[in-house]
């Protein structure tokens, strides 16, 4: 398998796509590993996995309708493996395996009989120290976008998921790339003021656009620096609750072409008005763990 992956919206060929066979039933609060997972946990609006099944399959198919090659990962009994992207990313022609927190270990293991088609020396582990999820990383042409947490107190959050030491590495391993950090705002306890990942709170789109919320940022002045990148007349603003139901969190097959949640009526109204066919699913319980469609899907080969 030759792998291409240099941007967001390149027309896909080739993706992994997660699963929610079998994940486990509602797991203890200990157990979860973001503030929303934890807030529908307690409240007893934690997602059923024949819903999330079917989810994930309106999404498959769809895929199958653009012919796009669909990889699935091999079903661990009771083992959440719906967010594919966590786990790795690939950028040019390498696939990079993620450091990922350890009780998800497996997930890599899941995917191994597609990982022996691609060449050896393209498969790149990092160094154990640099920790990094395939939702923070964003390629985009001469740009790698990387969303970390670079407070001392990086530690204490579940929540914050790649550090600078993945940034530095990612620069040793693409030295012709621009790799551009985004400071991100974490809580462990609220899911309204974290952006677990970059795709939290920020996507592009189509040939030139881009979809953002200013708040997930720490930074006020990173915020601003992509808005300077895309223009501010192609951006699309979503608000704090917009955020918190994932509006950034959408899938492109191409530039034309965006996978979106049904019920974002605003975001997907203006993706039309700007020339992008909208492929609606319902993805809404699946949203309930803090993750959406960039999150379930691993892209391998795009033009």
């Amino acid at each position: 398998m030759h792998l291409n992956i240099n941007n967001e919206t390149g027309r896909l060929r080739a993706v992994i796509l997660g699963t929610a066979e079998s994940t486990g039933g509602i797991p203890e609060v200990s157990k979860a590993y973001d503030p929303k997972s934890i807030e529908h946990i307690k409240a007893g609006t934690y997602p059923k996995e024949e819903d999330m099944i079917n989810e994930i399959e309106s999404v498959a198919a769809v895929l199958k309708k653009y012919d796009v090659n669909v990889y699935r990962p091999k079903v661990i009994e009771n083992y959440n493996q719906i967010f594919a992207r966590d786990i790795a990313f690939v950028i040019e022609d390498k696939f990079v395996t993620a450091n990922i927190l350890p009780d998800r270990e497996q997930e890599i293991e899941a995917i191994s009989h597609i990982m022996n088609q691609i060449p050896s020396e393209k498969i790149i582990e990092l160094p154990e120290n640099a920790h990094i999820e395939g939702g923070d990383v964003m390629p985009f042409g001469d740009y790698i976008l990387v969303g970390t947490y670079t407070g001392e107190d990086y530690k204490n959050y579940i929540t914050a998921r790649t550090n600078k030491h993945a940034v530095d590495a990612l620069r040793e391993i693409f030295p012709k790339k621009k790799v551009v950090p985004f400071n991100l705002k974490k809580s462990n306890t609220e899911a309204r003021e974290n952006a677990l990942h970059l795709d939290c709170c920020f996507q592009q789109v189509g040939k030139d656009k881009a979809i953002i919320y200013k708040g997930g940022f720490l930074d006020e002045r990173e915020y601003k620096w992509l808005i300077n990148l895309f223009g501010s007349k192609n951006i699309f603003e979503i608000t704090r609750d917009e955020m918190y139901h994932m509006y950034s969190n959408v899938f492109s097959i191409s530039e034309d072409v965006v996978i979106s949640e049904r019920n974002f009526s605003r975001l997907n109204n203006w993706l039309r008005e700007n020339d992008i066919t909208v492929e609606e699913v319902p993805y809404a319980e699946i949203s309930k763990q803090e993750g959406l469609l960039r999150c379930s899907t691993l892209p391998l080969i795009r033009d």
